[in-house]
């Protein structure tokens, strides 16, 4: 059996054409919505670097104006085929077990401004556990992760309610304490907020410096 502290990790990070990024944010970001997006992006895939048992990160995007930052923070970037979400996904851990066959896989969203890598590193212990598991989001009705042990078929289910969809695809639901950063997506000005409240990364801390004023937030 695979003791956990083993499995080293390639985790996928799909991050969409800015243009199209964070339209529920649109109004509190205004022009910043694009550098906004970029920051949260970059945050997301720092803290994930940062994290012990991750050996790499792979981001799968179509936009260029993201893949350069992201590919200067030490990520591995792959064209995204404009497929939707879980084909971006299935793209990356293609790319992942070609280049490392013996690691786990898994996928993480990239709007989680407040991702620490200590919390990571919980949720990917516990995640080395099981075939597939999941990490639901603060509503606990999307994901933030999804992982597969190595040699196990990759078979993300995001997108609408996709805890229902990852549980009824027999995912293991990760339950665990000390993780909230890597629950705490961000679409919304409340989620956002909420973000604010556990600590935001450097660069999604700068850009929220700039558009609002700290009495506003």
């Amino acid at each position: 059996m695979l003791k956990r502290m083993s499995i080293r990790w390639s985790l996928v990070i799909p991050v969409k054409t800015l243009v199209a990024a964070k339209t529920r944010l649109a109004a509190a970001t205004g022009p910043h919505r694009t550098k906004f997006a970029v920051a949260v992006a970059g945050d997301t895939v720092a803290a994930a670097l940062a994290c012990p048992p991750v050996a790499r990160v792979i981001v799968v995007t179509a936009d260029p104006a993201a893949a350069g930052p992201l590919a200067a923070l030490g990520a591995d970037v792959v064209p995204d085929p404009d497929r939707g979400l879980n084909t971006a996904l299935r793209t990356g851990a293609a790319h992942a077990v070609r280049v490392a066959p013996g690691d786990a896989v898994g996928a993480l969203q990239a709007d989680l401004p407040a991702l620490r890598p200590a919390e990571l590193a919980v949720a990917l212990s516990a995640a080395a556990e099981f075939d597939q598991s999941f990490v639901p989001d603060a509503l606990d009705v999307g994901t933030t992760f999804y992982g597969v042990r190595p040699g196990v078929a990759f078979t993300p289910r995001f997108g609408g309610e996709s805890r229902a969809k990852h549980l009824a695809g027999g995912a293991k639901e990760l339950c665990v304490p000390g993780i909230d950063s890597v629950r705490r997506d961000v679409d919304t000005p409340d989620d956002l907020r909420a973000a604010v409240a556990l600590g935001l990364g450097p660069r999604t801390a700068a850009v929220v410096a700039e558009l609002w004023p700290a009495a506003e937030r």
